[in-house]
């Protein structure tokens, strides 16, 4: 067993440990719960805490185990769920204490919290996000702390999940991701997270952001602790019409280091220029790890973004606008500047603007299917630099070129639907995470498990704890 403390143990070295009684998902569940009793008042990473139902649901699994029903690697293992994925009996606020806080508890769970139940995980609470999954938290809400760096931004807009994952109060947790929500905690949080495909993970029982953007996916320590969450809560779904039938693999197969027949992608000057020399270097050093492991590097020109970066804004304000119809302007002065900004902007957009962004989308789609016909993997960036911190992201916004930089790496692939993970890859000199990222083609994301695995078995950033 892992000389870390138990807290901070990798998911599926938990796993281990609860399929042979070494470990009682009793016990790891009170210890979590307590753990958070002590630290969250600070971190705040929580929004509801299911205390009774998480020790009844783990007194079950104990005895399912006992008598030999193991039902696979999250069986007796405590989890959480960002809090716009609905739980039964409980309240989504995601991230608007006003509006979502007068809604009536849920009847059902959404499907993913539905999956997570079924695979045995011990679902633990509802984690902090920022208003209506969008940039900023709504003024009422304390925005989660990084553990790392409590000074520095700990993401947007799957905030909690990411400091709750760091911080040893979940051994993994579910995000979503519109415009870079699991992929910015995750790099300022120095955790794993995959975006998956979009319609890969149902949507059913998802408080939405922008519907045709929208991603649910899994954010853990490592790459294999994201693969096994995510075969959990992969699959077509009838409650979600858009989720896709294909089959779901493996993820945890094959993860033995031989990456021989595996092509990667790098192109320099698409992921280099402009971005910080750290994240740059990064980046040159995973492409050498997989080739080292026995992946080829093809030479490739990335499709330009500038034209897809700005297609993201009208598809997603036009979307949120919509999907906040039913408050928006009628409660208006209960929202945030933040998500206000982006509902009014939505109203202001043209169905031309909708258009010609919907056309660059499909074009952006078929350049990366061809890409991806040539190589697996895509080493990119994130992000342009390292993280802000509060100080700079409390400004961050004042001008309107600041939101096309930003999101630069991280909407090109929510437009295009194509699945990606967030890898740490280092620290700067204030201590605070930062990483970069790996796209592969439609339905690929076994071959990013593979490759994100890769990586970590030869660098140790994703091991580096929090000191809490």
């Amino acid at each position: 067993m892992s000389s870390a403390p138990l807290h901070y143990w990798d998911l599926l070295e938990l796993a281990a440990a609860l399929k042979t009684g070494a470990v009682s998902p009793v016990a790891v569940t009170e210890a979590l719960l307590a753990r958070i009793g002590a630290l969250d008042a600070n971190l705040g990473s929580y929004v509801t805490l299911m205390a009774d139902h998480a020790l009844a649901d783990a007194r079950t699994a104990a005895g399912e185990i006992a008598a030999g029903r193991y039902r696979g690697p999250l069986h007796g293992v405590p989890v959480a769920v960002k809090d716009l994925c609905d739980a039964s009996g409980i309240q989504s606020k995601a991230g608007m204490p006003r509006i979502r806080g007068a809604v009536a508890a849920a009847t059902r769970d959404a499907t993913v919290v539905a999956r997570l139940r079924a695979a045995g995980a011990i679902v633990l609470g509802k984690l902090q996000l920022t208003e209506g999954a969008c940039a900023h938290h709504h003024p009422d809400v304390k925005p989660p702390v990084n553990p790392h760096h409590a000074g520095y931004w700990s993401g947007a807009s799957s905030s909690g999940t990411g400091v709750a994952v760091a911080a040893g109060l979940c051994f993994g947790g579910l995000g979503s991701d519109t415009g870079g929500s699991i992929r910015f905690p995750s790099f300022a949080n120095g955790i794993t997270g995959i975006k998956p495909t979009w319609g890969r993970v149902s949507r059913a029982g998802v408080f939405p952001l922008s519907p045709s953007l929208d991603h649910v996916g899994p954010m853990a320590r490592s790459a294999a602790d994201c693969g096994a969450i995510l075969g959990a809560i992969a699959g077509v779904d009838v409650d979600d019409p858009t989720s896709l039938r294909a089959a779901v693999p493996d993820y945890l197969a094959g993860l033995d280091g031989d990456l021989r027949g595996l092509r990667v992608g790098f192109d320099e000057d698409f992921a280099c220029t402009g971005v910080d020399e750290q994240i740059a270097d990064a980046m040159r050093a995973c492409v050498a790890v997989l080739e080292a492991a026995g992946a080829t590097r093809v030479a490739l020109s990335f499709p330009p973004i500038d034209a897809v970066v700005g297609a993201w804004f009208p598809l997603c304000t036009g979307e949120v606008a919509v999907a906040h119809a039913q408050d928006f302007p009628l409660q208006a002065s209960q929202y945030g500047p933040g998500l206000s900004a982006l509902i009014e902007a939505g109203h202001l957009a043209s169905a031309g603007d909708y258009a010609r962004a919907h056309a660059i989308r499909q074009n952006f789609q078929g350049e990366l299917a061809r890409l991806f016909s040539a190589v697996d993997v895509v080493v990119a960036p994130a992000w342009l630099r390292q993280n802000l911190t509060l100080a700079e992201f409390d400004h961050f916004g004042e001008q309107v070129t600041d939101w096309p930089e930003f999101i630069r790496f991280t909407s090109p692939f929510d437009v295009s639907g194509t699945p990606t993970i967030s890898l740490p890859a280092g620290f700067n000199a204030a201590g605070a995470p930062f990483g970069f990222q790996l796209a592969a083609g439609h339905l690929n994301e076994a071959v990013l498990v593979r490759a994100g695995h890769a990586w970590q078995q030869t660098t140790n950033f994703h091991r580096q704890r929090p000191p809490l």
